[in-house]
């Protein structure tokens, strides 16, 4: 157990189908907290079964309403019983809970911090559509959020409550993952990142995101947000390593 009362960190595992894997990946969180929520996002297989013999709390939707949303629904959970920050990781096996280390570690170098577990060993093993996917993803959201950021696609996250409590992002599906990264970043809360492996099992099952579609929503979200902005050419520089200074004014 890595967490005290004065400081818990809660993981929250939003789960659509995931029967197969989840009371694994539930089970060995459950190392390094008290406090597991599984959403349980209108599956219509054994997923909320699966869990029944393990001291993890489950919030079942009764019908599919999404990732962005489920994740939402697991945080307000956590923090009204006492979360100060909260890991959301996939529950389809990609996400090794042993790296929940990793993210804790980080955060108490940079607090006030998004964590963001970064699969960046073995990178080459991706899916090549999943690669050039996630790296044009990662432009656009670097550009939004005014920093450069490795692997805005992963949702193996640590993310201080107080991103919500700031932020009012409320997509569903993936591009909440990608919105919320630019919000905090305007409201002052950057992120960092944290190298793990990338792990694609064999005979997983096909993943819910869609690389074409869903890539394309995260786009047009991000176009958006910098259209608003005025296109924040300063947020470009600064994603591309440029540094920039605030001009002064004199009388």
């Amino acid at each position: 157990m890595v967490t005290t009362s004065s400081n818990l960190s809660a993981v929250v595992i939003p789960a659509f189908n995931e029967a197969a894997t989840i009371a694994g990946i539930a089970q060995r969180a459950c190392q390094f907290t008290s406090m597991v929520i599984v959403v349980d996002d209108g599956s219509v297989d054994n997923t909320a079964q699966a869990l029944e013999s393990l001291p993890v709390t489950v919030l079942n939707n009764p019908e599919n309403i999404g990732k962005g949303k489920s994740i939402l629904r697991g945080v307000k959970h956590a923090i009204e019983q006492g979360a100060h920050s909260i890991i959301t990781l996939d529950g389809d096996g990609q996400h090794q809970p042993e790296d929940i280390p990793l993210l804790l570690e980080k955060s108490l170098l940079h607090p006030n911090t998004i964590i963001i577990a970064a699969r960046l060993r073995g990178r080459h093993t991706a899916p090549p559509l999943r690669r050039f996917a996630n790296g044009f993803a990662d432009f656009w959201i670097s550009w939004a959020a005014g920093q450069k950021i490795r692997d805005s696609q992963s949702g193996y996250r640590l993310y201080p409550a107080e991103v919500f409590q700031q932020c009012n992002t409320n997509s569903d599906k993936f591009v909440f993952e990608s919105e919320i990264l630019i919000d905090a970043a305007h409201q002052g809360i950057f992120s960092k990142g944290v190298a793990i492996d990338t792990v694609y099992h064999k005979n997983s099952r096909a993943s819910h995101y869609r690389p074409a579609a869903d890539t394309w929503e995260i786009v047009m979200m991000v176009a958006r947000k910098l259209i608003l902005r005025g296109f924040y050419p300063r947020g470009l520089a600064r994603s591309l390593g440029i540094r920039t200074q605030t001009p002064v004014h004199h009388p």
